[in-house]
């Protein structure tokens, strides 16, 4: 785990499964780096969902993305998101909305956030109309239905032969 940065507000964190990560994630680092000094991508474990990678490989994957943005690291964590923030040292979270109902839920999360640390603070930016309705599910159907070519267009193309292999559809690369 790398060492805290010196200010805090010029940090942020961005958390989410990523299980993959698609466009539409890419597209909020892409924007969030440029808001912020250093962007950390938190990727965690959600004990309601089942993974298609496992962390470890989740990270890796998402290094590779993010490669060549100097300013964006990527870690993981296994505890609640205000308690990662606070362990490395930041105090905003960064949170991409997609539709209404992502609204009612990252509220919830925000109210509930708030609670456990006052200091910390949430930043939303609203997904481009191009990927507000890519989901991580929607990546597997795409994926099991339209194989590489489909994919192009929800994930970046590092993450694409690793998709059909991890789903075993090497064959329809």
């Amino acid at each position: 785990m790398s060492q805290p940065f010196p200010n805090p507000s010029h940090t942020a964190v961005f958390t989410g499964t990523f299980d993959p990560l698609t466009l539409g994630h890419l597209d909020v680092i892409r924007r969030g780096r440029m808001l912020f000094d250093h962007l950390i991508v938190g990727i965690g474990v959600n004990p309601n969902k089942t993974a298609l990678f496992s962390i470890d490989e989740r990270v890796e994957l998402a290094r590779r993305v993010v490669a060549d943005f100097p300013n964006v690291s990527v870690e993981s964590f296994e505890e609640l998101t205000v308690q990662f923030v606070r362990r490395i040292g930041a105090r905003v979270i960064l949170r991409g909305l997609r539709t209404l109902s992502d609204m009612e839920y990252e509220f919830g999360m925000t109210l509930t956030n708030q609670r456990l640390d006052p200091f910390i603070e949430t930043v939303f930016l609203m997904a481009d109309g191009e990927y507000s309705h890519v989901s991580s599910s929607l990546i597997k159907q795409v994926a099991a239905y339209g194989g590489a070519n489909a994919l192009t267009r929800f994930v970046p193309n590092e993450l694409i032969t690793p998709i059909l292999a991890k789903m075993n559809l090497a064959e329809i690369v």
